[in-house]
């Protein structure tokens, strides 16, 4: 035997083991694969059907005019679905210490888009009330904490109101849902926010 001999043995024989340790890895691992992909397929379903409702949803609460915030809505609810997905999915191939750590890094962006979109969220829950109020119809005269006026127009995410002096004054939802009162109806009518009603007899 040269001396050339026992290396090339020592590296044939350190490949091989290598190259076994991959293959029986590999077959170890294809019942996690194979579980893998049919949960991601399971999943690509479940989601196109929940954001196909939920956009079906919105379109019938939104007018054509606030398209985008259906988009946007679609768009956050498909972020969230598809990130517990690929939690899920790194769990189930063997992968949950990595799953673990982006859940949590997902927590802290999610309370990021939560803080971001409060503001909207809020306008479009106060503008369901004031759909939903009969003392705040277009056409009432109302006052709010920063305008008095006539009523033209209610949408999901704000009020336009014509002040005294001809003037269109916009208003988020959340301002005027704090605190109005009507005007223009009878004294038992006359409303002082969404849900307090009081006399406007002293008028």
């Amino acid at each position: 035997m040269s001396p050339l001999d026992a290396p090339i043995q020592a590296g044939g024989s350190i490949s091989g083991r290598i190259l076994t340790e991959f293959v029986d890895g590999l077959i170890a691992a294809i019942p996690r694969i194979v579980s893998g992909a049919v949960f991601l397929l399971f999943a690509y379903l479940v989601i196109r059907v929940v954001l196909t409702v939920t956009r079906t949803v919105l379109d019938r609460i939104y007018p054509d005019e606030e398209r985008l915030i259906v988009d946007l809505s679609v768009a956050v609810v498909g972020l969230f679905l598809w990130f517990g997905a690929a939690l899920a999915l790194l769990t189930i191939v063997g992968l949950g210490e990595v799953a673990a750590s982006l859940g949590t890094a997902g927590g802290f962006i999610g309370l990021g888009v939560a803080f971001a979109l409060k503001e909207m969220i809020a306008d479009t829950v106060s503008g369901v009330y004031l759909l939903k109020d009969p003392d705040f119809t277009p056409g009432d005269r109302v006052e709010t904490a920063s305008v008095s006026g006539t009523v033209t127009e209610i949408g999901l995410r704000k009020t336009r109101i014509r002040d005294d002096d001809g003037e269109l004054v916009v208003l988020a939802n959340r301002d005027v849902e704090k605190k109005w009162t009507n005007r223009s109806r009878t004294p038992t009518s006359s409303t002082d926010g969404a849900a307090d009603s009081t006399s406007s007899s002293t008028e």
